[in-house]
C-alpha cells in the first residue's frame, strides 16, 4: 500500500510540471506555424492526453481485462466533460464561439451515436472495432486538412517566438509529453493497486480509478490552458480527447479481445456520456447572443453536479 501511495504522490507532482510545459510549448508551436489553437488542442493536446487511455486500454485488453478497457473509455469521456470542463469553467469561464467548435463537436456527437449503436447488442467485436477505428482515420484526415488552412489567431501576440528556437520547443514538448504519460501511468498504477486491495470489479475500476487517473492529463492541461487564456485549446483538448477515446480507445478491446458489454454500461454509463456531450453544444450555443461567449461558472457547476449524481448511481448498489 505504501508503494501505491508513493506512486500516486509522485505522479501528481510530475503531472503538474509536465502539463504546464506541454501547454506553453503547444501554444508556441501554434504561433510559429500559424495553426488554429483548436486544431492544436485536438491533435497535440487531445491525442497526447488520450495516450494514457490508449496505453491502459491496450494493456488491459492484452492481459485479459477488456471490461476495464471499455470502462476506461466511457469513464474518461464522462470525467473529461463533467470534471475537467466543469472544474476549468468554475476556475475561469471558457470563452469560445460556437462556429469555432461546431464541426468538431458534430463529429464527436456522430461518433458517440455510432458507438452506442454498435454496442446496442452488448457485444464489442472485431467488426465494431474496425468501424470505430475507421472513423478515427477519417477524423484525422479531416483535421490534418484543416491544419493546412491559414489561421491568424496568434498574429497579435506581443511576444513573437523566435523561429530558430523551433528545435528546442519541439524537444521540450516531447519531453513534457513523455513525463505526462509517465505521471499518468504512476497514478493509474497506484490507484488501481489500491482499488484491487478493496476488491472492486474491473468495470468499476475502469469507470472510476483508471478513468480518473488517465483523465488527469486533460485536467492539468485544461486548467493551465484556461489560466493562460487558451480557451480554444481547452475545448479542443476535451473534444479531441473524447473523440480519441470513443473511436480509438473503445476500438482497442474490440480488435484485441472481443467481449460482451455489461448491460449497465449501456443503460447507465452511455446515457450520461451522451447527455454531457450534448450539453457542451447547448451551453456554448445558448450564449451566442451574449457579449462574452463562454461556458460559465454556473454551467461548470452543473457539470460537477451531474458528475456527483453519476457517482452516486455508480456506487449506490
Amino acid at each position: 500500500m505504501l508503494i501505491s501511495i508513493i506512486s500516486l504522490v509522485s505522479g501528481f507532482i510530475l503531472l503538474i510540471w509536465s502539463a504546464d510545459a506541454f501547454t506553453d510549448n503547444g501554444a508556441k508551436i501554434a504561433n510559429i506555424f500559424k495553426i488554429s489553437p483548436l486544431i492544436i488542442g485536438i491533435l497535440i493536446f487531445g491525442f497526447g492526453t488520450s495516450a494514457p487511455e490508449m496505453l491502459v486500454s491496450g494493456l488491459a485488453a492484452f492481459e485479459g481485462h477488456p471490461e476495464l478497457s471499455v470502462g476506461n473509455a466511457f469513464g474518461s469521456n464522462i470525467l473529461n466533460i463533467a470534471l475537467v470542463l466543469g472544474v476549468t469553467a468554475m476556475i475561469m469561464p471558457i470563452k469560445i464561439e460556437l462556429k469555432v467548435i461546431k464541426k468538431e463537436w458534430f463529429y464527436l456527437m456522430f461518433a458517440t451515436l455510432i458507438a452506442g449503436l454498435l454496442l446496442w447488442d452488448r457485444h464489442l467485436g472485431v467488426i465494431d472495432g474496425t468501424i470505430l477505428f475507421g472513423l478515427l482515420v477519417v477524423f484525422l484526415l479531416y483535421t490534418f486538412n484543416e491544419s493546412k488552412k491559414d489561421h491568424h489567431e496568434f498574429d497579435d501576440l506581443s511576444s513573437k517566438i523566435d523561429i530558430d528556437q523551433k528545435g528546442k520547443i519541439w524537444s521540450i514538448l516531447l519531453i513534457s509529453f513523455i513525463v505526462l504519460l509517465v505521471s499518468a501511468k504512476l497514478i493509474v498504477y497506484g490507484g488501481t493497486s489500491l482499488a484491487v486491495q478493496f476488491g472492486v470489479s474491473d468495470l468499476i475500476i475502469g469507470l472510476t480509478v483508471v478513468a480518473l487517473g488517465t483523465s488527469l492529463p486533460e485536467l492539468a492541461v485544461s486548467i493551465t490552458g484556461a489560466i493562460k487564456k487558451q480557451h480554444a485549446m481547452v475545448v479542443g483538448n476535451i473534444i479531441g480527447s473524447n473523440l480519441f477515446n470513443t473511436v480509438g480507445v473503445l476500438a482497442i478491446p474490440g480488435l484485441i479481445s472481443p467481449l460482451y458489454v455489461p448491460e449497465k454500461l449501456i443503460t447507465r454509463d452511455y446515457p450520461f456520456m451522451l447527455v454531457l456531450t450534448t450539453l457542451i453544444f447547448l451551453f456554448v450555443a445558448s450564449n451566442k447572443f451574449s457579449k462574452e461567449i463562454a461556458i460559465s461558472r454556473l454551467e461548470g457547476a452543473l457539470f460537477i453536479f451531474i458528475l456527483f449524481f453519476y457517482l452516486y448511481l455508480l456506487f449506490w448498489k
